[in-house]
């Protein structure tokens, strides 16, 4: 069962997974069908948004609850009447807007502790999966912004705070910054700009699609509500293919026109047949200049092509 429904998802791996963090502990995540690529191929999966133990306050308005789970607590604390809950959503609320960036320095303790020495994980943070691991007692990250596409050398990035200010090394873990530090920044800044166009693509995706459970009968069996989930998700990945195979086949288009002119061309005598009524008016002379062409004139025109 847990390899069918890992094979189920597999096609969102391209786009985007679906993790739901819990506060308690760097591997603590609501278990969802995507956490189960993670265990079937035996890849440790961290975190860092921890609730520090010694603020009581925070610990008691977040307890066990997940990300989603507490964003809906938040609200319904703010529409309750009694004035501990509002208090107690207020606390949660300024919880997630101080730790924004979804690192703690409690969760960077713990991931430090809990991570092995070179061991290869995966480290989600910011709606993002990172590559990491651990030399000589340090935390790194794989650089993959395509700001640095040109820095061969810069492969690893330290995770030692959590304003994301790390040390850029090579492959060996040695210091090397950027050759061109605004060509990174301009890359990056590109980067979380397609990442934001992505994420509201598929939030847009996700509502347009979102199965209608009230259409669904009563009493159905197990089985046949199955069989309609499968279906579902296998309309999906097939729509999702059908608009990525159409999008490569534009790019393949621009590229290809990108040497000649990227319009649609119209024949000359097509031009002259759609012109507007007031082009119709013309003199008796220049009718007849129309009419009859030069024999060269006659020929370069029917070749030749205007651009609208």
């Amino acid at each position: 069962q847990n390899m069918s429904d890992a094979m189920a998802i597999l096609h969102k791996l391209q786009t985007g997974l679906d993790v739901n963090v819990k506060f308690t502990g760097v591997r603590v995540f609501e278990y969802t069908p995507e956490c189960i690529v993670f265990d079937l191929l035996d890849i440790p999966l961290y975190h860092g948004w921890l609730v520090d133990p010694q603020v009581t306050d925070i610990v008691k308005a977040v307890g066990n609850c997940s990300y989603n789970q507490l964003v809906e607590k938040i609200i319904s604390c703010k529409q309750s009447e009694n004035s501990e809950l509002v208090s107690e959503g207020f606390v949660a609320e300024q919880f997630l807007n101080n730790t924004a960036t979804q690192l703690t320095y409690h969760g960077l303790c713990e991931l430090t502790s809990a991570v092995q020495e070179g061991e290869l994980c995966v480290f989600f943070r910011n709606n993002h999966f990172s590559t990491m691991t651990k030399y000589k007692g340090q935390l790194y990250l794989l650089v993959t912004d395509q700001g640095f596409l040109t820095e061969e050398k810069v492969v690893w990035e330290s995770l030692h705070n959590v304003d994301g200010d790390g040390n850029f090394c090579d492959s060996e873990f040695h210091l090397r910054p950027p050759s061109d530090p605004e060509t990174v920044y301009r890359g990056q800044q590109d980067q979380i700009d397609q990442d934001y166009l992505m994420a509201l693509s598929l939030q847009q995706e996700q509502q347009n699609q979102e199965i209608n459970w009230e259409q669904i009968p009563e009493g159905i069996s197990d089985l046949e509500l199955a069989k309609k989930l499968q279906e579902e998700e296998d309309r999906r990945a097939s729509q999702y293919y059908q608009e990525q195979e159409q999008a490569a086949a534009q790019v393949q288009v621009r590229k290809k026109c990108a040497g000649f002119i990227p319009h649609v061309l119209f024949p000359t005598q097509q031009v002259q047949a759609a012109a507007s009524p007031a082009s119709t008016r013309q003199s008796g002379s220049n009718e007849r200049k129309r009419k009859e062409p030069r024999e060269k004139e006659r020929e370069k025109e029917k070749n030749s092509c205007v651009l609208l």
